[in-house]
């Protein structure tokens, strides 16, 4: 029994004896197989029992791939020594047909633009003290739905008195209408944190730029989380204001409203120079008119001390008493997520899959992650640098195996693990060796 079986032993709580053989076929194919990762690449790789059918079959099952990624990286997160946030994030797949489920336009930060293909959105729990990030949760995302009748033309605005309209009424400003996709994620964030239950406590929601806005804070904090995520640059914040009371009218709430030039000495916190780049951070409560609450906010400000130039990032978080040190840390771990992208695209089948149903995508963009988890436990116990090497191994034993079995039946082998854990050395990429 090898180190993956036993690794996929834990899930037999979690599916049936079938289905789990399947699983564990069809991981071990992944980590010995070249070229792309489709069905019929896949049964190439399985031995008995992984036929192509087989696995066209497994790809169409309901499977729990949130409760089977939580148990592969409960082990982990539960010994962590350091916070554990939750990290989300959308991904493109890029597509050139027009019958696979979901397809659409969505934006493609490679590209810069909008390209036909499918897009799934992502929770991970990162965790602080090993910087690793766990993807947990994966669903796709619906494009938009086209309008049935034609735009009609835009009736000339009509300009109205000044002042507040006859007969309007206070709205609060913590009622606000999530668009789908906030919707979507709050859903998967209730989902995730009961998934978790009481095994770890999260605090912290890590978004980009896109959840930096009103509406994401009033629906993350719904779940119980503290939002971190990033502001325009030009965002319209303000100081709040400290001075005294004037003894009329209503108390002032804001000051002077931020100049990101020209920001207050008295709020520096940190400035550190790296090869001619000078980066300050400034710290402070501030507030938004389109904010219901005030903001822990971190602007981070560098300069090119050479050519003059600067640039800055305005970093945001709901929970008033994070310190800016953490709050920054807290955002820079949320990249983590993209490198699971990175390793699912390029090792795990996340761009060649080239199914179409709605159960066989889902099932692909999740097996792609669930081995992105795999991959992460194997090297935690091995001696490998990292997946190419771990692949490397795999590939290298399966070429064993079969060499050994062309040996007659009549030879005197003592053991054969010595000789195959010596065969996968060749392919290596690193230098460093494995013990005989």
């Amino acid at each position: 029994m090898n180190e993956l079986t036993m690794l996929l032993g834990c899930l037999s709580c979690l599916l049936d004896s079938s289905t789990l053989r399947q699983l564990t076929a069809i991981s071990e194919a992944l980590l010995t197989m070249t070229g792309r990762v489709t069905l019929l690449g896949i049964s190439r790789w399985t031995g008995k029992g992984g036929s192509y059918r087989t696995i066209q079959r497994f790809f169409v099952k309901p499977l729990p791939w949130g409760k089977l990624n939580w148990t592969l990286a409960k082990t982990s997160v539960k010994a962590s020594t350091g916070a554990i946030l939750i990290a989300g994030d959308a991904t493109t797949v890029t597509k050139s047909g027009k019958e696979t489920f979901g397809l659409g336009r969505f934006f493609s930060s490679i590209y810069s633009r909008a390209v036909p293909g499918i897009a799934f959105q992502t929770l991970s729990l990162v965790d602080t003290a090993t910087r690793k990030s766990w993807p947990i949760l994966m669903e796709q995302i619906q494009p938009p739905p086209k309008p049935e009748t034609p735009a009609q033309p835009k009736a000339a605005k009509t300009h109205r008195r000044r002042g507040r309209p006859k007969g309007s009424k206070n709205r609060n400003s913590r009622d606000v209408q999530p668009n789908a996709e906030m919707l979507q994620v709050q859903t998967m964030l209730k989902t995730l944190l009961g998934l978790v239950g009481d095994t770890v406590q999260p605090a912290y929601f890590v978004y980009d730029g896109a959840f930096g806005n009103h509406a994401a804070v009033q629906m993350t904090r719904q779940t119980g989380l503290h939002l971190i995520s990033k502001l325009r640059s030009n965002a319209a914040l303000h100081f709040q204001w400290e001075g005294a009371y004037s003894g009329k009218g209503r108390r002032r709430t804001y000051g002077e409203r931020v100049d990101y030039d020209n920001l207050p000495p008295s709020h520096l916190k940190s400035e550190q120079t790296h090869h001619d780049i000078r980066t300050r951070t400034y710290p402070f409560k501030a507030i938004h008119k389109k904010f219901a609450d005030p903001l822990n906010v971190a602007i981070i400000h560098k300069e090119n001390l050479k050519t003059g130039k600067t640039a800055k990032v305005i970093l945001f978080s709901t929970d008033l008493e994070l310190e800016a040190d953490d709050l920054v840390d807290y955002y820079r771990l949320r990249f983590q997520i993209e490198f699971n992208f990175r390793d699912a695209k390029q090792h795990w089948g996340l761009e060649d899959f080239m199914v179409t149903r709605q159960q066989a995508v889902f099932n692909s963009a999740n097996l792609s992650l669930f081995m992105v988890n795999v991959s992460q436990t194997l090297l935690a116990v091995s001696d490998e640098a990292g997946i190419l090497d771990l692949k490397a191994r795999y590939h290298g034993i399966c070429y064993a195996r079969e060499a050994f079995k062309i040996l007659p039946e009549t030879a005197k082998v003592i053991n054969f693990e010595d000789w195959i854990r010596k065969v996968p050395i060749l392919g290596r990429v690193h230098e460093r060796k494995m013990a005989a």
